[in-house]
């Protein structure tokens, strides 16, 4: 059977630091409140330092605006229609950008098929048939959209990327997974929710799939499900936008998932196998669960709270961030597990290894 391989992988940002700004934000809205004291003290401990948007927040903090573009406005927050014009006119740019990246050349002919990934902002014609025209694609070209399965869908293209090589072994998948979370922000005193935006940021990642021994194996992939907590993470779509919520009991879920379920998580392997680990950095908490439930020592996480620390949560592309870096430093012949989590209460994990 052939093997499929992710290739290469490149990202990219909007150019707007927005952290410290995003949490004045969330300090505003919970003015007053007496659970602002424990905003501030989740804020200290997310060990996040810089998260990215379209935004360009205003250094004057106006009574009026938030922002440079006057996009958010106190008491008049924009409606549905509004932000995803936003994704129309900001999405297809930050898509470009990581493809262009990849610095594929005359290679962009050879793709084959087009996977996008995205739940933050949706339009047709879509961000698959603008990469065809403003990249020059072949026209023919094969076009996936996964769509509004939130921050583990890059792990469902990689799959689609797979079955596609593994049935037509001289296909060439660009798979692009596209988020901008801050898009969403809203006007709310409720603390979970506010919690959420200390998380969330933009970005953008893109990758190549093939049959061409080089980059990282994709080995296996499994699904673990938790029907019974399939409300602690919702992302539905509301009149001023995309609600997000997520609980605090997430980590504990996560954590009790994969004690639960390890074996299947790493394949029969033991913990000690894997040379590298590629888990999505939700947020602090879940991965200190993640670590907590297979044992694993403060270095293996280190790429993933890295990723968190200069990025945030950038739901479906932040996973490809974490493979990226991954792909740079690690030796031909290391094993490696990745996990994301997202809605469901669903974890999607994929073996991996490093090619010779």
């Amino acid at each position: 059977m052939t093997a499929a391989y992710i290739n290469r992988i490149a990202t990219a940002r909007p150019p707007s630091d927005v952290h410290r700004s995003f949490i004045g934000f969330g300090r505003k809205l919970l003015e007053g409140n007496r659970r602002q004291a424990l905003f501030e003290k989740m804020a200290e401990r997310s060990q996040i330092e810089h998260r990215w948007s379209f935004i360009e927040p205003s250094p004057d903090e106006p009574d009026d605006y938030l922002d440079r573009q006057h996009f958010y406005r106190w008491g008049r927050f924009p409606t549905t229609a509004r932000r995803m014009q936003a994704f129309e006119a900001y999405a297809p740019n930050l898509a470009v950008q990581a493809v262009e990246a990849l610095e594929l050349g005359a290679e962009l002919k050879e793709i084959t098929h087009v996977i996008v990934t995205s739940c933050t902002g949706l339009a047709a014609p879509g961000i698959d048939l603008l990469l065809v025209q403003r990249l020059g694609l072949t026209p023919s070209v094969e076009r996936t959209v996964v769509g509004f399965m939130g921050c583990y869908a890059a792990m469902n293209a990689l799959k689609l990327s797979r079955h596609i090589v593994r049935s037509e072994p001289t296909s060439k998948v660009l798979v692009v997974s596209i988020e901008l979370c801050s898009l969403h922000l809203q006007e709310t005193h409720d603390l979970e929710q506010v919690l959420s935006f200390l998380v969330f940021g933009d970005g953008c990642a893109a990758a190549i799939v093939s049959a061409e021994p080089d980059g990282l194996s994709l080995d296996a992939f499994k699904a673990l499900l938790l029907p019974e907590a399939a409300n602690q993470i919702t992302w539905t779509i509301g009149d001023q936008g995309f609600d997000m919520f997520l609980s605090g009991k997430v980590p504990i879920s996560v954590g009790h998932a994969l004690r639960s379920g390890k074996a299947d998580v790493l394949g029969g392997a033991a913990r000690q196998e894997i040379d590298l680990w590629a888990v999505h950095p939700g947020g602090r908490s879940v991965l200190d669960a993640v670590q907590s439930a297979l044992e694993l020592d403060d270095a293996a996480l280190a790429t993933s709270r890295e990723v968190l620390r200069r990025n945030g949560n950038m739901s479906s592309a932040t996973i490809l961030f974490v493979l990226k870096s991954l792909m740079e430093t690690g030796a031909p012949g290391m094993r490696g597990c990745g996990m994301a989590f997202g809605p469901g209460l669903t974890a999607e994990t994929l073996l991996f290894s490093v090619a010779a």
